[in-house]
């Protein structure tokens, strides 16, 4: 692999040859272009005798030394071989006509008939016009071998480094399932000709894109091989078997009273989503997330891959019960066991929720984690708080840490709904059995997780974070549930 050269934002930076170097170097081969369709585009003017149209392929032809706008073939990112799709945007914009949607399907075919994961380098002004309706009925094409390949649970990774707008974004773009682009990047379904002339060039941007979470990641152009590498070897080694749960982070005793489960998960001492993260896998990759309580991406603990959600101690909002539906989607669609840390106080609740359909999304994720064919675990990390915990709890796999706790609602929101006053504040919060060792009672919880030890020589840190680079002392998490008394699984 070898970087990328520096370039304007407004076009991009390479070629669709130097792009296939930067990621594969010389481990590249040209698939070859077989037509299926009895069509004119290669001739004179295309199939609907568009004036000057053969004469100005033919000059994108002798500038970028292309036939098409689309070089399709198969390489080797990092450790991982791949179907890789690189667009010419010297070639007509990069517009997506009749040969180019052929290259763009036959190499998505390709991907699925040899089980390998496909990664789109876009640079793409959408379809070509000077093909007319046969260039816009592409699109429908490639969304057809693009649902092919998602059933056969093949990932496909997208990268943004030219102008993406048009078909070429809400296909291969917006479409992909990791989406990753150069900072800078024009990306959009409006180009810059087509859009209202009061838009804001801003929102056209892939750093507007990324901030509302449908780009998962700015990445510099001397470091895309190495990401792409990355997401590629963790998105092909799915785990088998269920994902375990972390150690806990932190002692603690058991609670005396069900408030005071409530003031060790609400201590600010306690280790949040980051440091559980941190400690458990060796490395990760983010999946792009508006709620910036909430993270989502994919993680490598013990040589598996394990997907991750994780909440970090707020409210999730609508976009941040959206991202972990997404997660789970994919995940599922990839075998790839999921891992929930929860920690929220509940669900986002104001009229700005609501507007944004907090319900719904809600009842999505709920409904994903129930749909889901893979395993999903659970651990309760601090608060586990009524719709807002449960929307991202396993069923029947779900632990406590210590310092946590789990309830249908807040011992506050409870006075309220009961018309208690504020003396049975104490009272109510041990009527609601929120403590981990009442979930594990009550078989709401599977087990409290034992404590990380910490490394040798290092005992003073018992309750603190390990360092990352120390292996950890891991115990299996004591099961004592009724569920497991019945059969150990």
């Amino acid at each position: 692999m070898s970087a990328l050269p520096p370039g304007p934002a407004a076009a991009p930076a390479a070629s669709a040859r130097e792009l296939v170097t930067a990621l594969a170097g010389d481990r590249f081969t040209e698939l070859p272009h077989r037509p299926t369709a009895d069509h004119r585009a290669a001739d004179g003017d295309g199939p609907v005798g568009w004036p000057g149209y053969g004469a100005a392929r033919a000059s994108a032809s002798r500038r970028t030394g292309e036939s098409e706008a689309v070089v399709p073939g198969i390489g080797r990112v990092g450790g991982t071989e791949a179907v890789l799709i690189a667009f010419e945007f010297g070639f007509l914009g990069g517009s997506i006509g009749r040969a180019a949607g052929e290259r763009i399907a036959g190499a998505l075919i390709t991907a699925r008939e040899l089980g390998l994961p496909v990664v789109s380098l876009l640079a793409s002004g959408g379809s070509r016009i000077q093909e007319g309706m046969f260039a816009l009925a592409q699109l429908q094409g490639i969304a057809t071998q693009l649902v092919r390949l998602r059933a056969a649970g093949l990932p496909h990774l997208a990268v943004l480094v030219g102008p993406v707008t048009g078909g070429g974004w809400v296909t291969l773009g917006a479409g992909a399932d990791v989406r990753l682009a150069l900072p800078g990047t024009q990306v959009g379904f409006a180009g810059a000709r087509v859009r209202p002339a009061d838009a804001d060039p801003a929102a056209y941007t892939a750093e507007a894109q990324a901030a509302l979470g449908r780009v998962d990641a700015l990445v510099a152009p001397a470091d895309l091989g190495a990401v792409v590498a990355r997401w590629l070897s963790l998105l092909t080694t799915p785990a088998a078997g269920p994902a375990s749960p972390p150690t806990a982070l932190r002692a603690a005793e058991p609670p005396e009273s069900g408030w005071a489960a409530v003031e060790s998960a609400r201590h600010p001492d306690r280790p949040r989503a980051e440091a559980y993260l941190g400690a458990h896998f060796t490395e990760r990759v983010e999946l792009g997330c508006p709620d910036p309580g909430l993270l989502c991406g994919f993680g490598r603990h013990e040589g598996r891959t394990v997907g991750y959600v994780a909440q970090r101690g707020t409210a999730t909002t609508p976009a941040g019960f959206r991202a972990a539906t997404r997660l789970f989607r994919l995940a599922d669609r990839l075998a790839i066991p999921v891992l929930t840390l929860v920690d929220t106080p509940g669900a986002a609740n104001g009229a700005e929720a609501e507007r944004d359909g907090v319900g719904a999304a809600i009842a999505e994720s709920i409904m994903a984690v129930a749909a889901a064919t893979i395993p999903v675990t659970s651990l309760i990390i601090g608060e586990g708080g009524s719709g807002g915990a449960v929307a991202l709890t396993a069923p029947g796999r779900t632990w406590v840490t210590p310092d946590s706790y789990y309830s249908v609602v807040a011992p506050e929101s409870a006075l309220g709904l009961l018309r208690r006053g504020p003396e049975l504040l104490r009272a109510t919060a041990d009527e609601l059995r929120l403590r981990p060792g009442d979930l594990v009672e009550l078989g709401v919880a599977r087990g409290i997780v034992p404590v990380r030890q910490p490394p040798a020589g290092d005992e003073a840190a018992a309750g603190d974070q390990v360092a990352e680079d120390q292996p950890p002392v891991d115990q299996p998490p004591v099961d004592v549930s009724p569920a497991s008394r019945a059969s150990r699984r």
